[in-house]
């Protein structure tokens, strides 16, 4: 599971990518959607305008069916009684003629609910039908006697054609010859209709796919060319950053060589000069001490005056080293006895500020300020020219501020990307992610170091106890 979830834990650039590419996706799935309902919406609209349309249009035909064959056999009805049983029949003759279409028929019911007309469905003639439904359980013959008791009107339900024998949809128009209490009327099929119908909306379902398909294609060379630009810019980047190590990486190893040429020679210069000077003064002491010499205790003294000379220099390159006062006491002491020491052996005047931390450094920020003040009073010394230098340490809200002035020659014309000590220092606030400024003041006399840390590297203070008390920085 840990070898999975490492799997597929995302790179910086994996993030990057995701964080552009969601909102791309997300965006082109809202457009993709709207679109569809827009497109099925306004599709909808025109086929159910068409279909109304052709609707109206083949109940405009069938009322016409029937005003004509009424108008055919008006004279013999006007003409006839209600009991005139010869003037029914031969209107029932003249409509059982009267077919057309592969399907189209009149059909006569009495208010009763039993057929007198049926041209095409024989079989139904001279029976009952009061009752009848469709398979949805439409009432068919109740409500065209209905329509026909209140004058005329349409009415849709399913029903057999005669061509084939299977249901479909049909449209009837229905109009009453009162005197006979009759309901007479024909129908259409509309089922070629509900195939427009159908056929439109499987089109604009078939567009509304490829306006998908088109959509994705789009979403696809979208993501593929952001893939593609993540990619480039992260192998430049890449690229680049593996440059940046190589040149720190030299560059480190250029420190280290220096740092150690530069205890080498003080161990020869140093260290090693003390320990001969002891040396041969104990064998000048021991040689006078063979010969019974009173004076050998002379050479024995400057001996040992020497050898504390030389503990004292041990001293001093494991202070420039790694000071213990700064694990000790803190941030503050450590500067204020380089401050110092550097008078001490310079002969340049310091003065230096600093208050009580309420938040103390974390290990990482205090040893990166402590470099930064030594190696820029390194560069005072053997660059600057000055007689005065001013160190100024204190915390605030947003963090802590080291600042670094001298009253030297200035910078040189390069600025400060002339050295490797000012591109150490920076690189070791950059590691903090805090802020470095290298300030010229006008008149090109002196230099102002400031180094600041964010609070994320102040720790809460400690409590006091009965044997220590507050740690400073």
């Amino acid at each position: 599971m840990k070898r999975l979830g490492a799997l597929f834990r995302p790179s910086y650039a994996q993030k990057l990518s995701l964080v552009a590419t969601i909102p791309l996706i997300a965006a082109v799935a809202a457009i993709a959607v709207l679109v569809a309902y827009q497109s099925r919406a306004l599709a909808e609209r025109e086929i159910r305008a068409l279909e109304t349309q052709l609707l109206e249009a083949k109940k405009a035909e069938l009322a016409n069916y029937v005003t004509q064959a009424r108008n055919g056999f008006y004279f013999v009805y006007g003409n006839a009684g209600p009991e005139d049983r010869a003037a029914k029949d031969q209107v029932t003759q003249i409509l059982s003629a009267m077919i057309y279409g592969t399907d189209g028929f009149f059909f006569v019911y009495d208010y009763d609910g039993t057929n007198l007309v049926s041209p095409r469905q024989t079989e139904m003639i001279n029976q009952n039908w009061s009752g009848l439904t469709d398979s949805e359980g439409t009432p068919v013959v109740d409500e065209i006697i209905r329509i026909a008791r209140s004058g005329a009107g349409y009415h849709s339900y399913l029903w057999p054609k005669p061509s084939t024998g299977e249901e479909a949809r049909m449209i009837t128009y229905v109009t009453s010859f009162p005197n006979w209490r009759w309901a007479v009327g024909t129908g259409v099929f509309i089922d070629d209709v509900l195939a427009t119908v159908a056929s439109a909306r499987a089109d604009v379902e078939a567009r509304v796919q490829q306006t998908f398909f088109y959509i994705g294609v789009i979403t696809l060379a979208a993501l593929l060319a952001v893939f593609l630009t993540g990619m480039g810019l992260n192998i430049r980047e890449r690229r680049l950053a593996d440059a940046k190590l190589k040149k720190l990486t030299q560059r480190v190893l250029d420190a280290q060589e220096e740092e150690r040429g530069r205890v080498a020679r003080e161990l020869h210069d140093g260290i090693s000069q003390l320990l001969v000077g002891v040396r041969y003064a104990l064998d000048t002491a021991r040689r006078k001490l063979d010969r019974g010499d009173a004076t050998a205790g002379q050479p024995l003294e400057k001996g040992i005056e020497t050898l504390g000379e030389a503990i004292s220099e041990v001293r001093r390159i494991s202070r420039d080293l790694r000071p213990g006062v700064l694990d000790d006491l803190g941030l503050g002491p450590a500067i204020k006895a380089l401050a110092e020491d550097f008078q001490e052996r310079t002969g340049i005047d310091v003065s230096f500020q600093t208050v009580v931390f309420r938040n103390r450094l974390d290990g990482e920020a205090k040893i990166a300020m402590y470099r930064i003040a030594q190696e820029a009073l390194t560069n005072i010394e053997r660059h600057a020219r000055a007689s005065h230098v001013r160190i100024d340490l204190r915390g605030h809200k947003k963090g802590a501020t080291l600042r670094i002035e001298d009253n030297g020659r200035g910078l040189p014309g390069d600025g400060p990307t002339g050295g490797l000590g000012l591109r150490n220092m920076q690189e070791r606030v950059e590691q903090l992610e805090g802020q470095f400024r290298l300030i010229q003041p006008r008149g090109g006399t002196g230099t102002v170091i400031e180094v600041s840390v964010p609070l994320s590297h102040l720790l809460p203070p400690e409590r006091e106890t009965s044997d220590r008390g507050k740690v400073p920085a």
